[in-house]
């Protein structure tokens, strides 16, 4: 009976509405966006004992919240293939094994995971803002840059911080990572061994690429979202006069040609 009370509970909290579920849910929103700005932080941070307990902290309370989504899952095999929640259970992972195991700089790169949880973010918004979701592609797109970046700064510090006088912390890494996938390549900063030449080779080949397509997609929107009355197509190119798929006339809302 007890355990059949402590799932109503859950189900409230998390599905329910009015105050309490609001301000609960409310307090989950800022407790994701804290970690994912506070993991990013912490990669500029040398490794001291205060961190390894917050780690441990951190880990405890996400693993209460992966606990409470995995008993409100309605199919619950399904629940461990979701990517957000394979993602958190990395992160969890990777926050319990730093109190056990010292200098796996590859947890770091891990932390890195828990980015991808604004997606999360972005869907709850999305169905409560209407800004948000004006500007839905817009986020996203943001948001993949920001993933993108900080994942490739996060290799490249991983596997050159003991062995790169050049880079001896986090900002120097993204200053190389940025000045590569910029083309910018001033030259001052270069990666050290066979492995370090195979992730510049990798950063510039695809990266470059990546990197534009993506920042293209931030300030260029390849689509716009305006629901076609008659056939229901929901996204159009910018300058568009007639739906692609059905040939009658769409109105979508301009500021006239730049």
């Amino acid at each position: 009976m007890a355990l059949a009370d402590f799932e109503r509970t859950l189900r409230y909290l998390y599905d329910g509405s009015g105050r309490g579920p609001t301000v609960f849910r409310v307090t989950l929103l800022t407790f994701d966006l804290v970690t994912i700005g506070l993991f990013m932080v912490l990669t500029f941070i040398e490794q001291a004992p205060w961190i390894i307990w917050f780690d441990v902290g951190i880990a405890i309370v996400l693993s209460g919240d992966y606990v409470a989504r995995f008993i409100l899952a309605h199919e619950r095999w399904r629940f461990f293939l979701h990517f957000a929640n394979v993602a958190d259970l990395i992160v969890i992972s990777s926050l319990f094994a730093a109190a056990f195991v010292d200098n796996l700089g590859f947890l770091r790169i891990l932390r890195a995971f828990r980015l991808l949880r604004s997606y999360h973010i972005l869907g709850m918004l999305t169905r409560r803002h209407a800004w948000v979701r004006k500007n839905h592609d817009v986020i996203v797109s943001t948001i993949n840059l920001l993933v993108f970046i900080f994942v490739v700064t996060a290799v490249v510090f991983v596997t050159q911080d003991d062995i790169n006088p050049g880079i001896e912390n986090y900002i120097d890494a993204l200053y190389f990572t940025i000045a590569t996938l910029t083309t910018t390549g001033f030259g001052d900063i270069t990666l050290v061994g066979d492995f370090g030449h195979l992730i510049s080779v990798l950063i510039m080949v695809f990266g470059i690429s990546l990197f534009i397509r993506l920042v293209q997609t931030v300030f260029r929107p390849a689509r716009i979202r305006q629901r076609c009355k008659h056939c229901g197509l929901s996204r159009h190119d910018p300058d568009a006069v007639h739906c692609k798929h059905c040939g009658n006339l769409i109105n979508i809302p301009t500021e006239g040609a730049s």
